[in-house]
């Protein structure tokens, strides 16, 4: 997984009283970063379906390339967590894989270990 994805679910998760714009500034992400992403986020909630509006700064998205990022990962995190929001199975396939890699492991280090 990318990196980048990593830290920006956890500064999703961690905002509490901030806003994300707000948290993404205090990360270090660029402020153009930010403004898209915020854009994007609310248009990818509306391509959704869910409660959001679209949002996009056309202009700006041709000529910056960070703000085009920042909307670009704003729009498919928050459409996707928009779209899984609902579905009842939505943790079970990362549980059920979590469960097959830990089986699989112990049985890898299980053969590691075991005496010849």
């Amino acid at each position: 997984m990318n990196m980048r994805w990593v830290v920006l679910c956890w500064v999703l998760v961690l905002a509490g009283c901030q806003s994300t714009h707000e948290q993404l500034i205090a990360e270090g992400y660029p402020p153009a970063f930010a403004d898209g992403f915020q854009d994007g986020c609310g248009s990818g909630r509306e391509a959704a379906g869910a409660n959001g509006l679209y949002k996009k700064n056309v202009p700006r998205y041709l000529k910056d390339k960070l703000y085009a990022q920042g909307w670009e990962d704003g729009f498919r995190q928050c459409q996707g967590e928009a779209l899984n929001r609902d579905r009842p199975d939505a943790g079970s396939i990362f549980n059920d894989r979590d469960r097959r890699w830990e089986q699989e492991k112990n049985q890898d280090a299980g053969r590691a270990y075991k005496p010849k």
